[in-house]
């Protein structure tokens, strides 16, 4: 059984920048994919972001391309998220996921159903 722990989330105003974690325990999550979901009031959780098990490939949703920047470090079995340029509509709780499914061209990493373990979540609040 694998916990994940995330950490990083705050009160930032439009524009400013947060940098998300999310630590594993419990077993190495090194060969697992990794994703950032995030569930704003009243919504559906949706994928932010997600990455390969060795970290070479990464997906990201439109509304956050060029802004987000999702990495990992297996040795140290974390995950981030660098989130820069941050509006009000990114507002929302996020959650870490991790999967042992394969990667298949992000297919799967898309489907939240195939992640078997999950964070407690961090929210992350900006302001106008």
């Amino acid at each position: 059984q694998v916990q994940l722990v995330e950490s990083g989330g705050g009160l930032v105003q439009a524009g400013g920048s947060l940098r998300l974690s999310c630590a594993a325990s419990g077993r190495t999550g090194s060969s697992a994919v990794m994703g950032w979901f995030r569930q704003g009031p009243g919504k559906e959780r949706e994928l932010v972001s997600a990455t390969s098990r060795s970290g070479a490939i990464t997906y990201y949703a439109d509304s956050v391309k060029g802004r987000f920047t999702i990495s990992r470090d297996n040795a140290k079995n974390t995950v981030y998220l660098q989130m820069n340029s941050l509006r009000p509509e990114d507002t929302a709780v996020y959650y870490c996921a991790a999967g042992a499914m394969s990667w298949q061209g992000g297919l799967l990493a898309r489907m939240r159903d195939e992640y078997d373990y999950w964070g407690q979540g961090t929210q992350v609040t900006v302001s106008s």
